[in-house]
């Protein structure tokens, strides 16, 4: 099976879009609906339904999709390999927002110094997001906001992080949950971390921005969790509330992962990168 065809039916699948994987790839969209066809003619069945907004993939089309990321990908590292097979020529790095705001900056400059060569690339996300980057081959390592349960992955180095519930000065501070998207950790803590108390909810808050969770924690709207770090790192320490809870309660280190199967050539550089310093 031409490798190449799958690599086109993974980022078709992918965009959700004949049109945007053509644009993705810079194929003619007709050169991507031929590739298509053929893939399709070769295995002997329908991989696409075609939808107003774009192509869903057919039953069949999902269980292909399952081995072509991996062939697709596995095709592109030997193709690396043969190229130098001793430097790792490019990093994509997944990341919390969190993590983002007081971490990465600082990892990225120093990879940058200490390995001149690799090309850096940056994904961001909760990290139910990141994590599903770094299973789905999207991302090669990432920083995700506490322990992984996938067995499929593996934790490269563990940063240590001080959680804290952030509330407003006022006392008198409605039982509501400011969080950051769906998905974030820090949320799906503080949410059961209330239903074990027994505590009451009122409802829920989402925001796309970290900085506007701490202002409207200050303004009274509801709490929060999250890093003390980051807390700091926004300039809200003298702002806010801050009741930090023990590690026996939450233990939630922001952990640098991969997938076993498919482990960085830089696995021992990044298990002892030290960003204190």
């Amino acid at each position: 099976m031409d490798s190449n065809l799958l690599k086109v039916f993974v980022v078709v699948a992918q965009e959700k879009s004949v049109t945007l994987g053509a644009k993705k790839l810079g194929y003619a969209q007709s050169n991507v609906t031929s590739r298509i066809k053929q893939l399709e003619k070769n295995i002997g069945c329908t991989l696409f339904h075609r939808i107003p907004k774009g192509v869903v993939l057919t039953q069949e089309g999902e269980k292909l999709y399952t081995h072509a990321i991996e062939i697709v990908k596995k095709v592109e590292d030997a193709i690396l390999d043969m190229q130098d097979i001793k430097k790792q020529q490019k990093l994509i790095v997944g990341s919390t927002d969190c993590n983002a705001a007081v971490r990465i900056s600082s990892f990225l400059m120093k990879l940058h110094e200490d390995h001149p060569h690799i090309q850096l690339e940056l994904l961001t996300g909760t990290t139910r997001d990141v994590v599903d980057m770094v299973l789905n081959y999207k991302v090669d390592i990432a920083f995700v906001s506490g322990e992984p349960k996938s067995d499929e992955l593996m934790i490269l180095k563990k940063y240590e992080e001080e959680i804290a519930i952030l509330e407003p000065k006022d006392e008198n501070t409605p039982n509501v949950i400011l969080s950051f998207k769906e998905g974030c950790a820090y949320d799906e803590f503080l949410k059961n971390y209330y239903i074990e108390k027994g505590e009451h909810i009122e409802k829920s808050l989402t925001f796309g921005s970290l900085e506007t969770i701490l202002a409207c924690v200050k303004s009274g709207m509801g709490k929060t969790l999250l890093p003390t770090n980051l807390v700091e790192k926004l300039g809200f320490s003298d702002e806010l509330t801050i009741t930090n809870l023990d590690k026996n309660v939450a233990y939630i280190p922001t952990c640098l992962v991969c997938r076993k199967n498919y482990i960085p050539k830089i696995k021992e550089y990044l298990i002892n990168l030290d960003l204190t310093s």
